[in-house]
């Protein structure tokens, strides 16, 4: 058996079935992993923030040219792209090509180089909201798990606070998934136990 058969069989969230390589490649290796590196982190809003009405698949096949596009999610390079460099991003047809969101990610760097200036990292700044522990909710059915919590309701007004954009609750909660700040795999879910 191959081990993509044996891949086949496991059970994962629902989600994540029927999806392709890259999508069961996220699954499977990335979401709900607890994240700790900066740069991730900040990839995480940038992505996250483009997601907004629009599907992470979506955001997933374009992953790459993001990270062409905006320097291997170098905060400090993101923060100091000029208005040229941006609309240029605009004729990329790689990434999402939106106004808003593509000046969003300089603002959020920006943001984002406040909070490590404050904090130390973007890392002490998101782990605060959970105690330095991911949240480990062992939800059952695809339709237990909530889009929002108090916690990324508070996180969301904090970053706006700081002047962060795209962040809203919803967007937040799913950069808390993303990044392990909660572990929302299903208890049916081969990465439930793992993660």
């Amino acid at each position: 058996m191959t081990a993509r058969a044996k891949s086949e069989i496991r059970k994962r969230c629902r989600w994540a079935e029927g999806g392709n390589e890259l999508y069961l490649a996220y699954h499977d290796e990335e979401w709900g992993v607890p994240l700790h590196d900066d740069a991730k982190l900040f990839e995480f809003i940038v992505l996250e923030g483009a997601q907004a009405g629009l599907s992470w698949s979506t955001v997933l096949n374009k992953r790459e040219a993001y990270r062409r596009a905006f320097h291997d999610f170098d905060i400090a390079k993101v923060a100091r792209m000029t208005d040229a460099a941006l609309e240029k991003r605009l004729l990329d047809p790689g990434i999402i090509r939106n106004r808003q969101k593509i000046w969003s990610a300089r603002n959020n760097a920006r943001a984002a180089l406040k909070v490590v200036d404050e904090v130390g990292s973007l890392d002490a700044y998101f782990w605060s909201f959970v105690d330095g522990k991911p949240i480990r909710n062992r939800w059952r059915n695809h339709g237990d798990v909530p889009p929002r919590s108090e916690i990324s309701d508070e996180l969301s007004k904090d970053m706006q606070k700081r002047g962060f954009n795209f962040v809203g609750s919803t967007i937040m909660y799913a950069h808390m998934q993303a990044t392990g700040m909660v572990n929302d795999h299903l208890v049916s879910c081969f990465r439930e136990r793992e993660v």
